[in-house]
């Protein structure tokens, strides 16, 4: 009997991205975004990365291992991942492992050396395209790059066929298809669907599953003091808005009226009434 697929997907902890915007504090002279009341929540690109690995798994039978890494990440965010369908979790708790602190690279580095020193064999790693906090869409594609696997981006839809993988890669006018051997990692777009949701019995259930919890020191990792990536300022955008009504007494009126407007203020080059 064959062994069963090694899936590891790889998830971050985020303030809850749905949050009010008066939630968020923007400190420039630290260059912090710091949140108050906000609830922690998966990045919802990562929730669809593990989708798709619980699809692949009801398919075609695997095993499938969550990673993450941060500081004090919450109990109850990573017990969802275990309860809607996986198999295991591999957590990295160091006090180094907070936002302001690690950049992209030192990020995808911990999480390589997370994988290589506890998952025995992997055959797919599964990442989301960026992060709801950062949005810089760079973990995934160094990851694959550190553990020496191809790296296929965007994925929307994928199938596994006799040792290898067929997906289909977002483009901005279609898709591509495109083809790689076992093992490969895939950053997966939100095409593949929302996160299911886990029953009660299951959030139950998943407190009982294995878990492990490393340190940095665990792993032999440094990270040092300096970043790959140098922030030099961080600042709100100006917004800048303004209203103007426009009336009439009837509709077409109001909607000739807003197309002078409009032409006036050089929005459109002209119109036909």
């Amino acid at each position: 009997m064959s062994e069963p697929l090694q899936i590891v997907v790889c998830v971050k902890q985020v303030p809850d991205p749905e949050s009010p915007p008066s939630s968020f504090t923007l400190d420039s002279s630290e260059m912090r975004v710091t949140c108050s009341g906000v609830p922690p929540v998966l990045s919802p690109f990562d929730e669809n990365a593990l989708e798709l690995a619980i699809a692949l798994k009801e398919l075609h039978g695997a095993e499938v291992t969550i990673v993450s890494a941060g500081r004090g990440l919450s109990k109850a965010v990573l017990l969802k991942a275990l309860a809607v369908g996986a198999d295991k979790m591999l957590v990295v708790d160091d006090e180094v492992l907070t936002r302001d602190k690690v950049d992209s690279r030192q990020t995808a580095l911990v999480l390589a050396s997370a994988i290589r020193d506890n998952v025995e064999k992997y055959d797919l790693v599964l990442t989301g395209i960026q992060a709801a906090d950062t949005n810089a869409g760079q973990v995934g594609h160094l990851l694959g790059c550190m553990l020496g696997i191809p790296v296929l981006s965007l994925v929307r839809k994928a199938e596994l066929s006799d040792g290898a993988i067929r997906v289909e890669r977002v483009l901005p006018d279609g898709y591509e298809v495109m083809e790689a051997g076992l093992p490969v990692l895939l950053t997966v777009s939100h095409e593949v669907g929302e996160l299911r949701y886990p029953s009660l019995v299951a959030i139950k259930g998943a407190k009982g599953l294995p878990q492990t919890t490393v340190s940095l020191a665990d792993l032999g990792v440094d990270l040092g003091s300096e970043k790959s990536v140098d922030l030099v300022s961080l600042e709100l955008p100006d917004r800048e808005r303004r209203c103007q009504m426009v009336e009439a007494d009837e509709p077409e009126l109001a909607g000739a009226a807003l197309a002078a407007k409009l032409v006036e203020d050089k929005k459109l080059t002209g119109f036909v009434h």
